[in-house]
C-alpha cells in the first residue's frame, strides 16, 4: 500500500468514529460528478486513483491573462513548488483576460478529467464561480488565487488582502502630500475596472482617503496594452486640474502613469503610488517620479497556490487562506526587493 493510500485509509477508518477527525484529515473521501448530498467536498474517483497509484499530481494555475508581465513571477513560483513536491505543474489561461474563454479552457479539463488541483485567478468573479462550482461538484479541490471569489465554492484564496492593500495604498499617498489638498484630486487608473480585484482594491483607496479632502477621479480604465493604456492616461489628464496625487490599481496602470507624471515635468509636485514591481516600475522609484508601489509577491502565490492544494491532497491538510501580505517599495529599500518580471 502507497504512503498516500495508507494516508487516506487511516483517515477514513478515524472519520469513520468521528465527524471531528474527519475535519481533521481534510474531509477528503471520493466521490463523483453530482458531489455530495449535504454540499460536503468528495474527491473525484479518478484523482484519487492517482493517489493511490503514486502518479504525479496534474496541478494547474487559471491566470486569467498569461501574457500581463505579472504572470512571469507567478510561473516561477509554481515551478519551484513543482520541482520541489514532485508535481505537474502548469500555468494557464487566455491572453488578453477574456473570462468565457477562461471557463471554457477550465471545462475542458473538468471534462476530460485532465487535472487534479485547480487554481483560478480570474478576472471577472461572477463569470468563474459556476465553474469553480462545477469543478468543486466534480470532486477537484479547487482554489482562488491572486485574485478572490468569496462568494463561491472556493476552498481557499491564496494572495493578497485587496481592499486592506488598496487602503494602506491611500494612505500612504497621503503621507506623501504636502499643505492643504482639501478640493484637490487623485486621479486613479486600472487596466481593468470591470475586474473584480479592482473593484475590492478600489474600495479600499476610497476607504483610505475618507476625511482627506481630496477629490476622486475614476477609477479610469486603461487596458493592459502599453502604448493605449498610456494614451488614455495622457487623455484622461489634459482634462484635469489641481491634480496632486496619481495612483495606479495594478502593474501596467502604475507604468502609465508614472510614465506621464515623468513626461509631465511636475514628478515633484504629484504625489504618485502603485502596485507590483516591474523593471520599468523600479526605474521609476529609483528617479522619484514614483514614491512608492506595493509589492503583492507574486512568486510566492504561485508557490503557495500549489503547495496549498499538493498538501490537501497528499496530506489530507484543511485547506485554509495563504495572506502573501504588501510590501511597501521606496528607494530607500529598493535595492533590497525583488523585481517581478
Amino acid at each position: 500500500m502507497s504512503p498516500r493510500t495508507l494516508l487516506r485509509s487511516l483517515c477514513a477508518a478515524t472519520a469513520a468514529a468521528t465527524a471531528l477527525t474527519l475535519t481533521a484529515c481534510g474531509a477528503v473521501t471520493a466521490g463523483d460528478a453530482t458531489g455530495s448530498d449535504d454540499g460536503s467536498f468528495k474527491i473525484a474517483p479518478y484523482i484519487q486513483q492517482r493517489l493511490d497509484d503514486d502518479k504525479p499530481l496534474r496541478i494547474k494555475l487559471s491566470y486569467h491573462d498569461p501574457s500581463l508581465a505579472f504572470a512571469t513571477p507567478i510561473s516561477s513560483g509554481m515551478k519551484k513548488a513543482g520541482k520541489e513536491f514532485g508535481a505537474d505543474v502548469s500555468l494557464i489561461g487566455p491572453t488578453g483576460g477574456d473570462a468565457a474563454k477562461q471557463v471554457s479552457e477550465i471545462q475542458t479539463l473538468i471534462q476530460q478529467k485532465a487535472v487534479d488541483g485547480l487554481a483560478v485567478s480570474s478576472a471577472s468573479s461572477d463569470a468563474l464561480k459556476p465553474i469553480i462550482s462545477q469543478a468543486y461538484k466534480a470532486g477537484i479541490p479547487i482554489i482562488s488565487f491572486n485574485t478572490d471569489n468569496p462568494d463561491s465554492q472556493q476552498m481557499g484564496f491564496v494572495g493578497q488582502d485587496l481592499k486592506g492593500s488598496g487602503k494602506s495604498q491611500a494612505e500612504e499617498l497621503r503621507k506623501n502630500l504636502n499643505g492643504n489638498v482639501k478640493g484637490k484630486s487623485v486621479v486613479v487608473f486600472s487596466v481593468d475596472t470591470g475586474a473584480g480585484w479592482s473593484h475590492d482594491r478600489f474600495n479600499g483607496f476610497k476607504e483610505g482617503l475618507d476625511g482627506s479632502g481630496l477629490k476622486i477621479v475614476g477609477p479610469v480604465n486603461v487596458g493592459n496594452e502599453p502604448s493605449s493604456a498610456y494614451n488614455t492616461v495622457e487623455s484622461t489628464m489634459s482634462g484635469q486640474s489641481g491634480v496632486v496625487a496619481v495612483a495606479g490599481l495594478d502593474c501596467c496602470s502604475t507604468t502609465a502613469a508614472a510614465k506621464w507624471v515623468a513626461q509631465s515635468g511636475h514628478a515633484d509636485k504629484i504625489a504618485m503610488g502603485g502596485f507590483d514591481l516591474l523593471t520599468q516600475t523600479a526605474e521609476y522609484i529609483d528617479r522619484g517620479v514614483l514614491d512608492f508601489t506595493i509589492s503583492q509577491n507574486p512568486s510566492e502565490q504561485g508557490y503557495q497556490a500549489v503547495k496549498v492544494l499538493y498538501d490537501f491532497l497528499t496530506e489530507g491538510t484543511e485547506i485554509t487562506g495563504v495572506d502573501t501580505g504588501a510590501q511597501f517599495v521606496t528607494r530607500d529599500n529598493l535595492a533590497d526587493a525583488t523585481v517581478e518580471d
